[in-house]
Order: C-alpha cells, then sequence, then structure tokens
C-alpha cells in the first residue's frame, strides 16, 4: 500500500477507542493525508465466505463483506450496529475506523477452490459499501471478481461508490461466464438533502450516471431505492422526480421502501434529526415507536404511493439484481393517483 512508516503509535494518533488493539488478526493501523480523519485497521482475515442463516429470507446464500465501517457516513446506515461488537461506537467510529481485510483474495480463491464449494450465489454490499472510497486504495474488488468468475460462482453487487467504473471490464468478462448482478443504491435525488444525510457518497448525478454507464456497457442495473424518508424525500414532488431520473438513466428495476431504525442506527439517526430537523423528531417517535420498523399504516401507505410513481415511469417492481440479471417484474399499470394515510402525512411536502 506504500504507507510503510505511517502505522499508528500511542503518540501519533488519537483513535476515539483504543479498544481495536487485540482485534484477531490486526496487522497495522494506518492514517494517511489522502483519507484525513481515517484510521484504517488492516486485518489477516481466516475466512471471508460468510454463510447468511437459514432462517433468512435473503434471496442469496453468502455474503462477503471486505470492509467493516463506511466512510460514506450515511447517517441512517442499517450496519452501524456491527461496530459495537467490535466494542466502537455506531456513530463517528463505524464512519472513520475501518477494519480492512487484507488478504480477502488470497482467502477467497482459497475457498472457492475446495471441493466443497457449490457456487452459490454470493452478494457483496449488503453489510458495508465494497467501493466506499479506500477500495481505491487497497483494491480489492478485482481480485474478488476474477476470483468469483473464475470458479463459475454467480454473484451481485450492492453500491453507492462510483468506483465501481474502474471494473466495468472486469464485470463484463465476468458475465460471459457466470450470472452478475448488479445495483445502485440510490433513494435521494435532492443533492442538497443527499449532501446533508449521506455526506461521503458521490453525489445523486454521479451514481445516476453510473447506471446509465453500466446500461451501456450491457449490464442490467437494478436500484434499491431505500430508505424513502418520512416528511424528508416522501412527498409526491420528490418521489415523482426519484423514479423519473432512474427511469431516464435506464434501471432495470427499483426496489424501494421507507427508512429502518434499528438500533445502533436509530441512536444517531435521530441525533441527526435533532440537529437538523427538530420539529420531526416527535413525529419520528411517534411513527417508530412499535420498533425498528413504521408504523404499518405508514408502510401502507407508501407502498401505495412507490407502486404509483413506479408505474407512472414504465419501472419494474424489485430490483433482481439478487438473483439475476434480468428484471424483476413487468411496469405497473398507472391506475389510480397516490392515496393519503389520513392523520399519518400530508401528500405535500411541508
Amino acid at each position: 500500500m506504500r504507507w510503510e512508516g505511517q502505522k499508528l503509535t500511542a503518540d501519533s494518533a488519537v483513535p476515539s477507542t483504543p479498544a481495536l488493539l487485540p482485534l484477531a488478526g490486526l496487522v497495522r493501523s494506518v492514517q494517511t493525508p489522502e483519507f484525513a480523519g481515517i484510521t484504517f485497521h488492516e486485518v489477516t482475515a481466516k475466512s471471508v465466505l460468510n454463510r447468511v442463516p437459514p432462517t433468512s429470507s435473503m434471496p442469496f446464500s453468502w455474503t462477503i463483506n471486505p470492509f467493516r465501517g463506511c466512510s460514506h457516513a450515511c447517517v441512517y446506515c442499517f450496519a452501524r450496529k456491527t461496530h459495537s461488537y467490535l466494542d466502537l461506537d455506531t456513530g463517528l467510529d463505524f464512519d472513520a475506523q475501518l477494519v480492512v481485510k487484507i488478504n480477502t483474495t488470497e482467502v477467497l480463491a482459497r475457498e472457492l477452490a475446495r471441493p466443497s464449494w457449490k457456487r452459490e450465489h454470493v452478494a457483496l454490499g449488503t453489510n458495508t459499501d465494497p467501493y466506499q472510497r479506500a477500495e481505491g486504495r487497497y483494491r480489492l474488488m478485482p481480485g474478488i471478481i476474477e476470483a468469483l468468475a473464475d470458479s463459475g460462482t454467480p454473484f451481485s453487487i450492492l453500491t453507492k461508490g462510483t468506483l465501481l467504473a474502474r471494473d466495468l471490464p472486469l464485470l463484463k468478462a465476468a458475465a460471459r461466464s457466470v450470472t452478475v448482478g448488479m445495483g445502485i443504491s440510490l433513494a435521494l435525488v435532492d443533492p442538497v438533502l443527499a449532501e446533508a444525510i449521506e455526506p461521503g457518497t458521490p453525489a445523486p448525478k454521479a451514481r445516476l450516471a453510473l447506471i446509465s454507464r453500466l446500461r451501456e456497457a450491457g449490464l442490467p442495473c437494478g436500484v434499491l431505492a431505500m430508505p424513502i424518508l418520512p416528511w424528508l424525500s416522501d412527498g409526491d414532488e420528490s418521489l415523482d422526480r426519484l423514479f423519473g431520473a432512474l427511469a431516464a438513466a435506464g434501471a432495470t428495476g427499483v426496489t424501494a421502501g421507507p427508512l429502518h431504525l434499528r438500533p445502533g442506527s436509530r441512536e444517531w439517526f435521530m441525533q441527526w434529526l435533532a440537529a437538523h430537523h427538530p420539529p420531526l423528531v416527535p413525529r419520528y417517535e411517534t411513527l417508530y415507536r412499535g420498533g425498528s420498523y413504521a408504523s404499518k399504516e405508514y408502510r401502507d401507505w407508501l407502498s401505495g404511493r412507490i407502486r404509483f410513481f413506479r408505474g407512472k415511469h414504465g419501472l419494474t417492481a424489485g430490483a433482481g439484481f439478487f438473483r439475476n440479471l434480468s428484471p424483476a417484474g413487468r411496469p405497473e399499470p398507472v391506475t389510480a393517483p397516490p392515496i393519503t394515510a389520513p392523520g399519518v402525512v400530508q401528500t405535500a411536502l411541508f
């Protein structure tokens, strides 16, 4: 990595918590001016293929996460809770104390070569983003893509990172031998709101351009339009603009849904909300008083609006990138205007 001489010592860095020192497989902790404010904890992993529990509803059996933590710093990220397992906080530490499995490619090649490997679908980007900025330095994804393709293993990638464009030639080559699913995470097209709540991600305009590049390269590209934010991005104008932009970019399918506030992310998001939109705090507390999910009334109401605007712009329901390369359905008919759930939200954004 050409970072020799930048190994952290007790005198050269002040991490928010020293608890990472006993981290299994820790090689060194590194800082560099190129990534101001971020500490990389380089580890060697014993295994990189993660088995999804059989009871899970996820449409894949295996995942790979070359990073833990994410510099995209999305305030709402559901994966924040995982940093607490390292005795790190789920707020700033998740954004700035990043664990990098530097031997991912080598370990993956060994695991894929086992006679017991059945070439089941492998999903990347289900926890933290494999194309966050650090990938530009560590270059783990090219080896991952090649190892999966060479072993005949189908895979999918979900990302907010425009760095994915670097690997388009590899992805096109892989798609000639295995099923490759591509998905872009994009739920906000308002650049101001996106910058406030997803401060480390490429701008919405850049991600829309990436969708178009994937389509031009002959790769279908689904979109995960989550989370839709109550009273911030769930208005008619916002949804119409979102689905219109996704259709214009060439998205082959869209899955959309409301914000989830799981433990670990809930506290961080509510802190952000109190700082930026204090009048919404009591509304969110009421809407999410039942737990991690918005009330059923709100979810049913939003589902109706999503169906309307998705159908209006001729988009299919379902992103399709976890299972296969084809769209997951047909465009939904535009049969009725959006409905408003009484007592939950008004059709127009305040």
